[in-house]
């Protein structure tokens, strides 16, 4: 099933250290949007928080390409997510000045003071998944439909288990991250919807994204321990934490299936297997996404137009061993 939902809203992740500045093309005046006849090359501050993750170093390569192909001249600062280092030098560089800024994968309720001083200075934020609700900090921000995460993988726990009724169903998320965070509680309010109980009373939640593999694995095995065949499925928020709760599935004997989320080459492998508990993934479009706020940046850098909506969350892709092959894994973008 794929959904697509255009609406106004806004995910998690920063930056901190300025790697490179790309020279180029006539440009604008900063602020100002347009060439303005002055001559310059058109300015922009990219930064990130989520650089270490294989989607977030994708996107520094990628818009370091796109902006050497454009003319611009670019600033990237990579926030290691480190708030405190990377949203200070984010300032310093809008203080300078700027004519645009682009926010790769950092959620907007980390970057209030970036969002002032971009406001302060009259310079517009285009963003790809930076959070997942409505809000007037960006020009454009486009992100994955998390409703339609939610329903894809929970319709497919109940296709591949015939049905939800009486199911017992771990969630586990991440609250720090808003897309987790917002796909978790959607799936579990499905999941009770259909009937399924979910095990353990509440989503269990992951401390850390740097430790989400084995917190997932601990949850798991954990539960079984306590509560040996108790499990017929485990909906997990993302790809890393996914592996850790197949293995607890695999370790503990349970004939309990998984889902996760980001189409990774280690989940999509999984998969491709047949003997993995993990059975299905979503792919998020991020070249797609990243392509449609770069176009809007240019129509922006060529006659000062902003978007007529600043949201748009759009469709996602269900992997499972039928497609898995098509699909072109998250940590491999750009190879």
């Amino acid at each position: 099933m794929r959904m697509r939902f255009t609406a106004l809203a806004a995910a998690a992740l920063a930056a901190a250290t300025v790697l490179s500045g790309c020279g180029g093309s006539s440009g604008t005046d900063a602020g100002s949007g347009g060439d303005g006849g002055s001559g310059k090359p058109f300015k922009v501050i990219a930064f990130t928080s989520g650089n270490q993750t294989p989607i977030g170093a994708w996107w520094v390569k990628q818009v370091q390409a796109d902006a050497k192909a454009n003319g611009w001249d670019l600033t990237m600062i990579q926030g290691d997510f480190d708030f405190q280092k990377m949203n200070p030098q984010v300032e310093s560089a809008i203080g300078q000045g700027a004519d645009a800024i682009f926010d790769g994968y950092t959620d907007v309720a980390s970057i209030s003071s970036i969002v002032t001083a971009a406001k302060d200075s009259d310079i517009p934020i285009f963003a790809v998944d930076a959070g997942t609700e409505a809000n007037d900090a960006f020009a454009l921000n486009v992100t994955s439909n998390q409703q339609g995460i939610a329903d894809q993988t929970v319709q497919e726990i109940s296709k591949q288990l015939g049905g939800l009724q009486g199911k017992n169903v771990m969630v586990i998320g991440h609250d720090p991250h808003p897309g987790i965070r917002m796909r978790a509680s959607l799936a579990e309010a499905e999941l009770k919807k259909a009937g399924a109980n979910i095990a353990g009373g509440s989503i269990q939640k992951v401390k850390s994204p740097a430790t989400g593999r084995t917190e997932a694995l601990a949850l798991v095995s954990d539960y079984l321990t306590a509560n040996p065949g108790g499990l017929d499925a485990v909906w997990v928020g993302w790809d890393d934490a996914a592996l850790g709760a197949a293995q607890g599935v695999s370790e503990s004997g349970s004939k309990a299936i998984v889902t996760g989320c980001d189409a990774s080459s280690e989940a999509i492998a999984a998969i491709q297997s047949g003997t993995s508990p993990l059975v299905a993934t979503v792919e998020q479009p991020w070249p797609s996404v990243n392509k449609t706020v770069e176009d809007a940046i240019l129509a922006y850098q060529k006659d000062g137009t902003k978007p007529s909506e600043t949201f748009d969350a759009v469709d996602t892709t269900l992997v499972t061993k039928d497609n898995a092959a098509s699909i072109t894994p998250s940590d491999k973008l750009g190879s």
